[in-house]
């Protein structure tokens, strides 16, 4: 942990892996986030009149409708029901990963167990949504188009779906761990100036990386669900 510096939870000395802490807190920053909006959203009269410029009920709205429009786009009319999950896991990558520009705090996701499990869950809930619609035959998946090829296609399909919590951990993790280092890195070396477009190109990378695993999930989802295997 001294290669990264003084981080202010490190400070705590607490007997919990810095990045878990820092993952618990952008939680509950999300939770005490929708606990805000959600008496405005549930309730029927007060949705229809809206705020006035930017509020926290506008960004849930504008959240809440780009996931809805990305999972409609790959999964189709019955999309709704993944919607919090695609949803939650863009809002928690995308808060972790900028926790990686504020100073002093480490993003969670510059860590591959932080990483992986979120892979994980990716993994276990496309397979459940496949197991939900399909019953025992979305095991037929696995077995390829044609019967005499289930021999040869069960083994590669059981690697292909393995592979993909690591693809996922790996890709999300290389990416946040190596910006980190590069903003951190110019920030030590350049203190005026230049730091704002390595903190802009943080940000950007930050966005461009929460999307791309919830697209995946998604992907994977759709292929899951889908009635034409």
């Amino acid at each position: 942990m001294e290669k990264h510096g003084f981080t202010w939870l490190s400070a705590l000395h607490l007997p919990i892996p810095e990045n878990t802490l820092t993952a618990l807190l952008v939680a509950g920053l999300l939770v005490l986030f929708a606990l805000r909006v959600r008496p405005k959203l549930s309730n029927t009269e007060a949705a229809l009149d809206p705020d006035d410029g930017v509020s926290a009920r506008n960004l849930a709205e504008v959240f809440v409708e780009g996931i809805d429009a990305l999972a409609e786009g790959v999964i189709g009319h019955h999309h709704r029901q993944y919607v919090p999950l695609l949803g939650a896991f863009f809002v928690f990558i995308l808060i972790s990963n900028l926790f990686g520009l504020v100073p002093g705090f480490l993003p969670p996701t510059s860590t591959f167990s932080t990483t992986i499990g979120l892979g994980l869950v990716s993994f276990l809930a496309y397979n459940g949504y496949g197991l939900k619609a399909h019953g025992l035959s979305y095991l037929k998946h696995f077995l390829g188009p044609v019967a005499f090829l289930a021999v040869l296609m069960l083994p590669i399909e059981i690697f292909s779906h393995a592979f993909r919590p690591i693809s996922l951990g790996i890709r999300l993790f290389a990416n946040m761990f190596a910006d980190h280092e590069v903003v951190g890195i110019f920030t030590k070396l350049t203190k005026v100036g230049i730091p704002v477009m390595f903190y802009v190109l943080g940000a950007f990378v930050s966005v461009v990386q929460a999307f791309v695993f919830t697209m995946l999930s998604a992907i994977y989802i759709a292929l899951a669900v889908s009635h034409d295997h």
